[in-house]
């Protein structure tokens, strides 16, 4: 397609904002007449004259860059902008979206002062200067294509095929809303390497090739919009563009009552319906309170605790760094906080930390051999890792990044029979003397060779996690299964597992961890080795901050009043309050079967009374505060943690029997 440039911005910032993008806003027919040559070269080249692309070559310009090109096909803001209603909600359901809304709404007001454009809209005025107009009817309705994504959040940010080469698109039939917001963020990405806020949620790299498929896209567009007015409960699943990603065991986990929810394309086990359970019922339900799955998610969380569970974890990304000689190494102690120079078989937890000491990704790399090393990272990790990795790999022949992902079904053992079963499927000692926690060793289980074993949950419950050969998947699952029938084995799913690691205090990347957290902000100093021997990316933002102090503590909260069967349940996102005064917000959630509490984590904050400023957070400060987390506009008292409760519960008991006060962990 041939575009014609209708702006070229060389220019000092002392122009007046976008008048200077103006220059196309002439008749269509003018437009054709004129064609400009374009430049040899220039610093930036934004496709597409929208509220996006000016939006972008505005907030490029206000930042000092001058070599600016854009180019539109036709003239600017003939496209979907044209037909925009007018309408800016900064209502939105996603908190990087409503401050993406806030600040275009500010904005658009500013322009006006910078511009000396009349920004008021047209249909107000005309009402006023003629009021019969309201009385006409509406005899010509416009259809205009419009841009919809799979999940119904905008796509933002560099591709991770092409370095330099940066996207914004897909606004869902919101980009007034989101058009200043948007192209301020994408603007700091280019000039500064990243945005000032965390915007994952939005990240382009949030999806993988799965999901450019023409029937999957048509399909799940179709049901995008009419959800887009819809109410969203929580823990509501897409029905479209299902099984696509399956694990070996889909059919027969489905076949003993699996419920599936979908991660970055993958199905994964929610829970499984018991045979008495009246499953429509169960698919229907709906709500903010207590759900119908509660008592069966109890069950497998029990079974966690008391015999042992198991739980296909097959979606997690899974990539192995190899070399032939330290290279593998040494990249990965400069790519990662924690000290990897550990004895093979060994299993560390660490962080891959941005300039700024955020977290790029929260991961577990056991080290197979001197020069081999294999990861661990969240489900929706498999793109943003991957090309955070090769974009930061030297080109050397001899180092290898290899995606292993789908050459491994991944079954956590979960519970203090686990070692009993495996013990009776291998000739390999599983006691703790010969296989210490946060190891790893290649065994046999039952006929299958080279299952990796790793003395870990995600939990912090005893168990196992194996990393089977797909071809090996099921003959492995049904040798556990029928061992652990002696020993009450059953299936659970990923409410289980969300239960069991909030009670822990265990924060998971994309939840309670993102490129704007430090492990000094989460409790865990001791993933990150300052004096290892070497640098690593985020080590100076790391030593200021531990010289300054934190300005946000992650903090685990127990709700005190509140009844699990009447009141509005907690889910994430409802706002903290200490001492009277709004301190943050929750990350996550879940019921705790064990303490017969709600508990949610999330990030206190130190406001100023008289400057809304951040102050540094301490642990003083954490526990020296009266806590409130508000639902739906009901406060509810909640006691806070900066350590996990130590576990003085073995068995169920009643709720006027636990006092909190007399628990551990402060």
């Amino acid at each position: 397609m041939f575009y014609r440039l209708l702006s070229v911005a060389r220019r000092q910032r002392t122009g007046r904002g976008w008048q200077n993008w103006s220059s196309g806003r002439s008749s269509a027919s003018a437009a054709e007449a004129h064609s400009v040559a374009l430049p040899a070269q220039a610093q930036v080249v934004i496709c597409g004259g929208g509220i996006m692309g000016t939006s972008v070559a505005y907030h490029l310009s206000k930042m000092g860059w001058k070599d600016i090109v854009l180019l539109e096909q036709g003239r600017l803001a003939a496209g979907s902008t044209r037909f925009c209603a007018g309408i800016l909600s900064t209502a939105r359901h996603l908190t990087i979206e409503q401050k993406m809304a806030d600040y275009s709404n500010k904005l658009y007001h500013q322009l006006e002062q910078e511009t000396g454009i009349q920004t008021e809209p047209l249909l107000s005025s005309l009402l006023r200067r003629m009021p019969d107009l309201e009385t006409l009817e509406i005899l010509k309705l416009v259809n205009c294509p419009e841009t919809f994504t799979p999940d119904m959040r905008c796509i933002m940010g560099e591709s991770p095929a092409v370095q330099g080469y940066f996207v914004l698109a897909g606004m869902n039939s919101a980009g007034l809303s989101f058009g200043g917001g948007a192209g301020r963020y994408l603007a700091e990405w280019m000039v500064h390497g990243y945005p000032s806020e965390n915007i994952w949620e939005l990240d382009l790299k949030r999806f993988g090739a799965l999901q450019s498929s023409r029937t999957f896209l048509r399909h799940r567009v179709m049901e995008v919009m009419p959800l887009l007015y819809d109410l969203k409960v929580p823990r509501w699943d897409f029905q479209t563009g299902r099984q696509l990603r399956t694990s070996p065991l889909y059919d027969r986990l489905d076949a003993q009552g699996a419920r599936w929810m979908e991660k970055h394309g993958f199905e994964r086990p929610k829970y499984f319906v018991p045979p008495d359970k009246d499953l429509l019922a169960l698919e229907q339900s709906k709500t903010f309170y207590k759900p119908d799955w509660f008592d069966i998610v109890e069950s497998e969380v029990k079974c966690c605790k008391e015999a042992v569970c198991v739980i296909d974890m097959s979606s997690f990304t899974k990539f192995e760094i190899t070399s032939t000689g330290d290279q593998a190494l040494e990249i990965l102690q400069y790519l990662f906080s924690n000290d990897l120079d550990v004895p093979v078989g060994h299993i560390v937890h660490t962080g891959m930390l941005n300039q700024g000491g955020g977290y790029e990704n929260d991961c577990s790399i056991a080290r197979l051999s001197k020069r081999s090393f294999f990861m661990i990272s969240p489900t929706d990790q498999q793109v943003h890792c991957w090309a955070w990795l090769k974009k930061h790999m030297p080109e050397d022949s001899n180092l290898l990044l290899e995606d292993v992902t789908w050459k491994y079904t991944a079954l956590n053992l979960i519970g203090p029979r686990a070692v009993d079963v495996l013990s009776e499927l291998s000739y390999a000692p599983m006691t703790p003397d010969h296989f210490p926690s946060l190891f790893c060793k290649e065994m046999s289980v039952g006929y299958a060779n080279g299952i990796r074993v790793m003395s870990m949950t995600h939990t912090g419950e005893p168990g196992f996690m194996l990393y089977i050969p797909i071809e090996y998947a099921l003959h492995v699952y049904n040798e556990v299964m029928s061992v652990g029938q002696k020993y009450g084995i059953r299936n659970a799913g990923y409410y289980a597992l969300r239960s069991l690691r909030i009670e822990k205090f265990f924060a998971f990347w994309g939840q309670d961890l993102n490129t704007l957290t430090t492990p000094l902000e989460c409790g865990r100093e001791s993933r990150v080795k300052l004096e290892k021997g070497m640098d690593f990316i985020g080590r100076d933002a790391l030593l200021q901050q531990k010289q300054n102090g934190v300005y946000k503590r992650l903090t685990m909260f127990i709700l005190d009043d509140h009844d699990t069967d009447l009141d509005l349940w907690p889910w994430w996102g409802e706002p903290i309050y200490r001492n009277g005064q709004y301190a943050g917000k929750t990350t996550s959630s879940a019921y705790s079967y064990t303490l017969e509490r709600h508990v949610c984590l999330g990030f206190v904050h130190n406001f100023s009374e008289d400057t809304g400023e951040e102050q540094v957070v301490t642990a003083d400060f954490i526990n020296r505060g009266e806590y409130e987390i508000d639902i739906a506009g009901h406060r509810f008292q909640a006691k806070a943690k900066l350590y996990p409760v130590t576990s003085l519960f073995t068995h169920k008991r009643r709720k006027d029997d636990v006092e909190l006060s007399d628990l551990h962990g402060k």
